[in-house]
C-alpha cells in the first residue's frame, strides 16, 4: 500500500515523516540538526552569526544540504522509499531566497552524481536568506504603510511587518542594486524546496505567500500595486500562486530510493502546515504551537483582520483563510531562563510548577531577549514587575510561562474564545505549560499524539494530493493523548493577571 512522505523545514531543523494511512501509522522519520549535523554552515540555532542583532540570516545551500541528508537517513532507517507515492512539505514562514537566471537550467540538470548544495550554489544572486526572525527593515515598513496605509492589512492580510518578504525584498533591493537585478527569482523556502523537488519552478500557495505583504487575499493573486511600489519589476520575479499538484519529483532523487515523478503538493507555510497537521484546518478548535517562535493559530470562518494590526491572515491550505498571532520569543527564551537559573528541563517542566501556586503573586515577567513581533517591541530586555535575578529559580519560571500564556490570550482575543486548544511544538510536552494554558484559557489543552504537526500536515496534504480525502487521513492520524482540564478556581486569577500583563507590555 501507498505511503506518503511530509517534509518539515524550520528554523532550526529538518523533519521527515512517512504515514501508512491504510494501517492508520507512521511509518518512519528522520530530522537534521543544522547546529550539530551541519555546523560547517555556521549557523546556530538556524541563523548566521551578525553583529547587528536586528540582522537575522541563513545559508540557504544549508536547506539544500539538509534535504540531501534527511532522505538518506529515512532511506537508512529501512523506509520502504519506494512505496512512497507522494511528497508534501513545509518551510518557515517568510525566509526568502534570491536566485539568477541560472536557476531554472539547473533544476533540469540536476544529477545524481553531486550534492544539491553544490549544483545551486552558483545560481544564488544573494549568498544568504533573511528569515521569519530578522526586524532591520523597519524603514521599508515605514514607506509601505505611509504609501498604501490600512489598505495594506485590508487586502493583505496583515500591516507591514519587519519579518514578511515584501518589506524584505524592497530593503535588498534599494541597499544592493546590482544584486536585485541580477534576481531572476524570489522564493519562499517552501517554495524552492518544493522547485528542488520537481526540477522547475513551483508555486507559491495562499498559506506562505499571504505571510509577504503582497498578496492580495481578496483577489488571491499578487498585488500588482503593492509589488511594484516594493522593488522594481517584482511580479516577474516572483512564481505563481497555486495549489495542489506542483509537479513530479525529479529523477535526481532516484538516488534515495523514490521513484520519479510521484506528485509533489504545493509546500506551504510551518504554521499552516500545523493547522492541517494537528486535524484543525476546519474551524472551532486553536492551535498554540512552542517552538522557536509561540504561535496561536485556527481556521477562520470569515475573512477577517486584528484590529490591533498585530496578527494576521493567511491561506488555509484546506480552503478559506486561517488567523495567527506569532511570538518570537519561544522555546529559546524558555531555554535561556532555565539555563540562567541553572535547573534541568524536568525541573522546569514540572518541579516549577509543584512548588508555586497558580497567579505566582502576582509576580510577572516577559522574557523579550531579541526584539518583539507582539507587540512590536524593538529594544530587547527581559520586563518584570519583581526583582526577578533576586528571585527563586520556581518563582523566575512561573512568571515567565505565565506571563507568554497571557500575552497569547491577550493578543489571541481578535480571532475568538475557544474551548479546545491543541497544542504542538517542543514545549507541549511539558505538563506545566500544558496545565497553564488550560488555566489562563479556561479550555481543554489537548496534545497531538504525533509531536511533529507541521511534517504531519506535509504527509497529510501529500495523501491528498494523491486523492486521499483530508477527512480521512486527519481521523486517522490527528488524535490526541494527554489531555489538561481547566480548573474553574484559577479563571478569577487570571482574569485579574491580565491587565498587569498589559501594563508591563507598556513599559
Amino acid at each position: 500500500m501507498a505511503l506518503y512522505l511530509g517534509i518539515d523545514s524550520s528554523t532550526q531543523s529538518m523533519k521527515a515523516l512517512v504515514i501508512d494511512p491504510a494501517a492508520a501509522c507512521v511509518a518512519g522519520s528522520a530530522s537534521v540538526s543544522f547546529s550539530t549535523d551541519l555546523p560547517h554552515y555556521r549557523c546556530p540555532d538556524g541563523v548566521l552569526p551578525n553583529d547587528d542583532p536586528l540582522v537575522k540570516h541563513a545559508d540557504p545551500l544549508m536547506w539544500l544540504a539538509a534535504l540531501d541528508l534527511l532522505l538518506a537517513r529515512l532511506q537508512a532507517a529501512g523506509v520502504e522509499m519506494e512505496r512512497i507515492a507522494a511528497i508534501g512539505g513545509d518551510g518557515q514562514q517568510h525566509g526568502s531566497v534570491y536566485l539568477n537566471d541560472r536557476f531554472a537550467s539547473a533544476l533540469a540538470a540536476l544529477s545524481p552524481a553531486d550534492e544539491l548544495a553544490a549544483q545551486l550554489a552558483p545560481t544564488l544572486s544573494r549568498p544568504t536568506s533573511p528569515i521569519w526572525m530578522d526586524s532591520s527593515t523597519s524603514a521599508a515598513c515605514r514607506e509601505l504603510t505611509e504609501q498604501f496605509g490600512d489598505r495594506l492589512q485590508a487586502d493583505t492580510g496583515s500591516p507591514a511587518i519587519e519579518r514578511f518578504t515584501g518589506p524584505q525584498i524592497r530593503t535588498f533591493a534599494l541597499s544592493e542594486p546590482e544584486r536585485y537585478a541580477q534576481t531572476a527569482r524570489i522564493h519562499l523556502v517552501s517554495s524552492f524546496l518544493c522547485s528542488v523537488l520537481i526540477g522547475r519552478d513551483a508555486p507559491i500557495d495562499t498559506g506562505d505567500g499571504a505571510g509577504m505583504n503582497l498578496l492580495n487575499l481578496r483577489t488571491l493573486a499578487w498585488d500588482e500595486e503593492i509589488a511594484a511600489f516594493t522593488a522594481p519589476d517584482l511580479v516577474s520575479k516572483l512564481p505563481q500562486i497555486g495549489s495542489g499538484v506542483a509537479g513530479g519529483l525529479h529523477a535526481y532523487f532516484a538516488k534515495y530510493g523514490l521513484k520519479p515523478g510521484i506528485p509533489v503538493a504545493v509546500w506551504t507555510g510551518d504554521n499552516p502546515a500545523s493547522l492541517i497537521g494537528t486535524g484543525c484546518w476546519r474551524a472551532g478548535c486553536a492551535v498554540v504551537s512552542l517552538g522557536t517562535s509561540d504561535t496561536f493559530f485556527a481556521a477562520l470562518d470569515t475573512f477577517r483582520t486584528d484590529p490591533d494590526g498585530c496578527g494576521h491572515v493567511f491561506g488555509n491550505p484546506a480552503g478559506g483563510f486561517m488567523s495567527l498571532t506569532c511570538f518570537k520569543n519561544g522555546s529559546l527564551a524558555r531555554d535561556r531562563v532555565r539555563h540562567e537559573a541553572d535547573v534541568s528541563w524536568d525541573f522546569f517542566d514540572n518541579t516549577a510548577f509543584a512548588l508555586t501556586s497558580p497567579g505566582n503573586d502576582g509576580r510577572l515577567a516577559l522574557p523579550w531577549f531579541v526584539p518583539e513581533i507582539t507587540p512590536p517591541v524593538m529594544s530587547p530586555g527581559l520586563r518584570a514587575n519583581f526583582p526577578f535575578a533576586e528571585a527563586a529559580p520556581e518563582v523566575r519560571i512561573r512568571a515567565v510561562v505565565e506571563a507568554q500564556a497571557l500575552a497569547l490570550r491577550n493578543h489571541a482575543e481578535w480571532i475568538g474564545r475557544f474551548d479546545v486548544l491543541r497544542v504542538t511544538g517542543g514545549a507541549s510536552r511539558s505538563a506545566g505549560i500544558r496545565q497553564t494554558l488550560a488555566d489562563v484559557f479556561q479550555a481543554r489543552v489537548e496534545s497531538s499524539a504525533v509531536a511533529d504537526s507541521a511534517a504531519l500536515g506535509g504527509a497529510l496534504l501529500a495523501a491528498h494530493a494523491d486523492g486521499v480525502p483530508l477527512a480521512e487521513t486527519t481521523e486517522r492520524f490527528c488524535l490526541v493523548t494527554d489531555v489538561c482540564q481547566p480548573r474553574p478556581a484559577t479563571a478569577a486569577v487570571y482574569d485579574r493577571l491580565l491587565p498587569a500583563l498589559r501594563e508591563l507590555e507598556q513599559v
